[in-house]
């Protein structure tokens, strides 16, 4: 009898102490989704590029994201009630990982921001689950602006977060979310897009994709892999590239550079006519949409320099008044920007876009 009694009381014990599960599946409509995203898979949405994320609004004391990656080695923005918490880099093994606990009572907003390159291999996203007395709210109201940015590591934001200043590769020190392109995002309250590369360009990378030939792709590695552009329209197109083609041409000994250019560098005309066609693919994607041609914050943007005159030759060639040229301050330090100058970028751009631009 006693044994019996003690079973009841552990049972009863067992029973409070468990706690009320909601799972929300990926699929869920009040989620919400923001960057090239491939949410064709029957079970998971698979996160490639920089500055995408995963949104949703919910009561509950806890929250957790079922995922999995597939190098472990990407890093993700937790950010709560738009607190950012801490860094999260997902394993290789599919599971649950804890985003937020001992939440108060009320509504509760969290992201899951993508800090990281695609060459870092793609994250599963499988669901959420909640705990306690949880429920999925309604996800914001759309925003009214939207921008997309087209640009190389400036715009990653690689390492960004390395205060040696030695430009460290390690992924840890990427961080897309203190870019120049993700802070101009957030200050204008516009939902983001970014397709960026570090080491990309427009005549030549520092590896055999160039941006003409990734602009257009879902996953970035596959060419087969097609956006559908009419997914996403933005008001405002931000194209920062040419920095990694201003040392390239020089380089006739890179293996890049043989296989573009064989043993001669391109001349002006190359270039101009390169980066005018690649502007006239993003305008016949976007018809109405406001263009800007920029270059920034290194040495290709120095006063002088004669990349800041094939991209405005360039524009001028196109003869389209909603296509703009406009220069960031250059940085005079070596490596790339740290976070100080990318908030000088963003500051730069912001208030181009606030003088010329009204949408």
């Amino acid at each position: 009898m006693r044994r019996i009694l003690l079973l009841i009381v552990l049972s009863l014990v067992f029973a409070c102490s468990s706690k009320k599960e909601t799972l929300i599946n990926y699929t869920n409509s009040q989620i919400e989704y923001s960057g090239r995203i491939d949410s064709s898979k029957t079970k998971a949405a698979e996160l490639y590029w920089s500055g995408t994320s995963i949104k949703i609004n919910f009561e509950g004391e806890s929250i957790s994201a079922l995922l999995k990656n597939e190098k472990g080695d990407n890093y993700y923005n937790i950010i709560i009630d738009n607190d950012s918490l801490f860094i999260l880099r997902p394993d290789t093994i599919k599971r649950y990982y804890k985003l937020a606990s001992k939440l108060p009572k009320g509504k509760h907003t969290l992201e899951i921001f993508k800090r990281t390159e695609w060459n870092r291999g793609k994250t599963s996203f499988y669901g959420f689950k909640l705990e306690g007395n949880s429920k999925v709210l309604k996800k914001p109201i759309s925003k009214k602006r939207k921008i997309e940015f087209y640009g190389n590591s400036i715009t990653a934001g690689y390492a960004v977060e390395d205060l040696s200043e030695k430009d460290s590769p390690d992924s840890t020190y990427t961080n897309n979310y203190l870019s120049y392109a993700a802070i101009t995002a957030r200050h204008f309250d516009a939902k983001y897009q970014c397709i960026c590369k570090s080491g990309i360009g427009i005549t030549v990378s520092w590896f055999p994709l160039i941006m003409p030939e990734m602009y257009d792709r879902l996953i970035p590695k596959d060419p087969n892999s097609k956006w559908d552009f009419s997914l996403y329209t933005p008001d405002v197109v931000v194209i920062n590239l040419l920095q990694n083609d201003s040392w390239l041409v020089n380089m006739p000994e890179n293996d890049e550079f043989k296989a573009r250019f064989g043993t001669k560098p391109p001349n002006e005309k190359y270039i101009i006519n390169a980066y005018q066609q690649f502007v006239s693919k993003i305008r016949k994607h976007y018809p109405r949409a406001n263009i800007i041609c920029t270059l920034g914050s290194m040495d290709a943007s120095k006063k002088g320099s004669k990349w800041i005159k094939y991209i405005r030759k360039a524009v001028d060639h196109l003869n389209d008044s909603a296509i703009y040229t406009h220069v960031m301050p250059y940085k005079k330090s070596v490596g790339h920007p740290s976070i100080k100058e990318q908030e000088l970028m963003a500051k730069s751009l912001i208030n181009f876009i606030k003088e010329n631009i009204d949408w």
